[in-house]
């Protein structure tokens, strides 16, 4: 029996010091906290096969979407779509703090990324598998 993903998501979002950490990882979706630095940003993407949904829980930043920057602080929610070349960047004094749903996956399960530079490194090896959480 599968047990999915419960808990409180705006706790854990706000307790994660990491860049990246995957959640939980299902057949389609994949839920993973992240926070970036004052400065800091994901860098530029461009998922063709999926959409990508952002909730930020504290801080402010902006979220580029094919090249128009659009402000993000507390609350905000906002759906990428697929094909779209994307970027978060955190604007403000402190930790830009959120989590990421990817439709489909997007990284290996339960990969961690404590820092940007570690993710940069793991780029080419974190790519989603098939690997599900259960």
């Amino acid at each position: 029996m599968k047990q999915g993903y419960v808990d409180d998501i705006e706790r854990a979002t706000l307790d994660n010091e990491t860049f990246r950490t995957v959640l939980y990882t299902g057949e389609h979706l994949q839920l993973v906290v992240m926070t970036l630095k004052p400065g800091e940003e994901i860098g530029e993407e461009v998922h063709d096969d999926g959409d990508q949904f952002f909730r930020f829980e504290t801080g402010k930043g902006e979220v580029l979407i094919d090249g128009k920057a659009n402000p993000v602080a507390d609350d905000f929610g906002v759906i990428v779509p697929a094909g779209a070349r994307h970027n978060v960047r955190n604007t403000g004094s402190e930790p830009l703090k959120f989590y990421t749903i990817y439709g489909p996956p997007e990284h290996k399960d339960k990969v961690v990324h404590r820092d940007k530079a570690q993710a940069d490194r793991d780029h080419d090896n974190d790519h989603w598998d098939g690997g599900t959480t259960e």
